[in-house]
């Protein structure tokens, strides 16, 4: 649902209180998540937060948790390689397995197969994605196939497809599948010679982007709209998306009415800890 600094939030939560117990199996999975999150927004600490992971995982028993890890770290990976290059993704995201991590890196996956010349694969995933669609109707999935589609289609069809994925995005609960057709669909009329169609699909994109603080998506949008004739002034981002895990935890549960007190005892941090955190919230948010 794109309620990525919460994920962040509370992935860093978990992983505080199972260092805290002394369980190094628990956490595992809150660092999968934190890598996951590092890698769909491009940020630079991806590979550090990876190793890390690797680390912990090294001598520790997981039991049933395992496969959920490896299914998390394939669409991370998945999600990271895009940024290198499409065939190092379709190298990844050809691993996926799991009807779970196929919702997490579907367009992904499409995306990298075509882009790698890969086209019967791409069909196939494709494919996959309308029977989920047609056996839910999710809405996501109902958008996330045309978008496969329009990425293999001739000119005349894929902008109907773009379309049809656009106006099932509007009942779906998740921006950045939104965000990245719209990115698709303006970087297909940029191609097509229609500039200024484009301009609107691309704003459209940078912005999801941004309110994610997707940088590495925010920044391929920001080049498309170079591309088209536009310059996009950079934005700050979210709220959610400048304050880091621990700030956030703090500002969840002052927003309950707790003082800093109560919110130090729910964290199990010290009360002058809350206040340190609470201090950079106001400076970052600018209230005074």
């Amino acid at each position: 649902t794109g309620r990525w600094a919460a994920l962040a939030s509370s992935a860093a939560e978990a992983l505080n209180l199972a260092r805290g117990m002394g369980q190094p199996a628990l956490t595992l999975m809150p660092m999968a998540w934190l890598v996951w999150v590092a890698a769909v927004r491009g940020d630079e600490d991806y590979e550090d937060r990876l190793a890390e992971l690797e680390r912990a995982r090294q001598g520790s028993h997981t039991g049933i948790l395992v496969p959920h890890i490896e299914q998390v770290l394939r669409c991370a990976r998945g999600a990271a390689a895009g940024f290198a290059g499409p065939g190092r993704a379709f190298g990844q995201l050809e691993l996926v397995a799991y009807p779970w991590e196929f919702q997490l890196s579907a367009v992904d996956a499409i995306e990298a197969a075509v882009r790698c010349g890969r086209e019967g694969q791409a069909r196939e995933w494709t494919g996959k994605l309308e029977r989920i669609a047609a056996a839910t109707g999710q809405p996501w999935a109902h958008a996330a196939a045309p978008h496969g589609r329009a990425l293999q289609a001739d000119a005349p069809d894929a902008a109907a497809r773009f379309l049809d994925a656009l106006r099932h995005h509007a009942g779906s609960a998740r921006p950045f599948n939104r965000a990245r057709t719209q990115l698709a669909y303006g970087e297909y009329l940029r191609r097509s010679r229609r500039r200024v169609d484009a301009r609107e699909q691309l704003r459209g994109a940078l912005a999801g982007f941004e309110e994610l603080g997707a940088r590495a998506w925010a920044e391929r949008a920001r080049e498309e709209l170079r591309a088209s004739g536009e310059t996009a002034r950079r934005r700050d981002g979210s709220a959610g998306a400048k304050l880091t895990a621990q700030e956030l935890q703090v500002v969840a549960r002052v927003r309950e009415g707790l003082t800093n007190r109560e919110v130090a005892a729910r964290l199990f941090v010290s009360p002058r800890t809350v206040d340190f955190h609470l201090r950079n919230v106001f400076a970052k948010l600018g209230i005074s």
